[in-house]
C-alpha cells in the first residue's frame, strides 16, 4: 500500500491545536499520515502573521522534516485559509503531488480588488478548492474566473451555505435535514477522491 503523507497547515488566526484543526486532522488521517505544524509567529504567541517569505520558509521547513520522518510515496499540502495559500507558494519551490485549500482566501480582507491570484496562475501542481458558498474571502464568481485561466489541473468542491470555515448555519441544516458531520464527510470524500486520482511522483 502506498504511503501518503499530508502536511496540514493552519489558518492565520488559530494554531494547529485549535479544535477545528484537530477535528480535520482526525478526519484526514483516514486518507494518510497527517502532520500539523505552526508558523513562527504562532509559536511566539504573536497575532500578526510573519512576512510571506518567512511563512514560506517555515512551511518548507516543516515539509522537509515530515518527509524525512515518514519517507512517503506521495505528499499532499492541505491548509485552512492562509495555510492553503502558503502551501501553494511552497509547491512552486518543492515538488508535491497535490494541494487542497480549505477556504482559499482569494480576496485580502474580503476586498474584491485585492486578489491573491498570482500564485494560483503560477501553479503546475493539481489543486482542489473546498469552498463555502457564503465565504466572503472567496467570491465564487472571482474564483471561477481565476480557475478558467489556471495552468494547473483544478477542482472545486462547494459547501452549500458554508462560511470561511466550511460551517453551515444550523437553520439551513435543519431545513435540509442535514448535519454538519454529513457535510464534512462529503468534503472528506472529495479530498479522498482527489488524492486517489493523482499518480504518485
Amino acid at each position: 500500500m502506498s504511503r501518503c503523507l499530508i502536511l496540514f497547515a493552519p489558518g492565520a488566526g488559530a494554531p494547529s491545536s485549535h479544535p477545528w484543526m484537530q477535528n480535520w486532522k482526525r478526519r484526514l488521517s483516514e486518507i494518510g499520515e497527517v502532520e500539523t505544524f505552526d508558523y513562527d509567529y504562532m509559536r511566539a504567541g504573536r497575532k500578526r502573521p510573519d512576512p510571506l517569505p518567512q511563512l514560506i520558509a517555515a512551511h518548507r521547513g516543516a515539509l522537509e522534516a515530515v518527509r524525512a520522518k515518514h519517507q512517503p510515496d506521495s505528499t499532499f499540502l492541505i491548509g485552512k485559509s492562509m495555510g492553503g495559500r502558503i502551501g501553494c507558494h511552497v509547491s512552486l519551490e518543492e515538488k508535491v503531488d497535490g494541494l487542497v485549500c480549505l477556504g482559499y482566501p482569494l480576496c485580502a480582507m474580503g476586498d474584491r480588488t485585492k486578489l491573491r491570484d498570482k500564485v494560483l496562475r503560477a501553479l503546475t501542481t493539481p489543486i482542489l478548492f473546498v469552498q463555502g458558498t457564503r465565504d466572503a474571502l472567496c467570491p465564487l464568481d472571482l474564483l471561477e474566473r481565476v480557475r478558467a485561466e489556471m495552468k494547473a489541473g483544478n477542482f472545486l468542491h462547494l459547501v452549500e451555505g458554508g462560511d470561511h470555515s466550511l460551517r453551515v448555519p444550523k437553520r439551513q441544516l435543519q431545513a435540509t435535514g442535514e448535519t454538519q458531520e454529513g457535510v464534512d464527510q462529503r468534503v472528506l470524500k472529495s479530498i479522498a477522491d482527489f488524492v486517489a486520482t493523482l499518480p504518485s511522483t
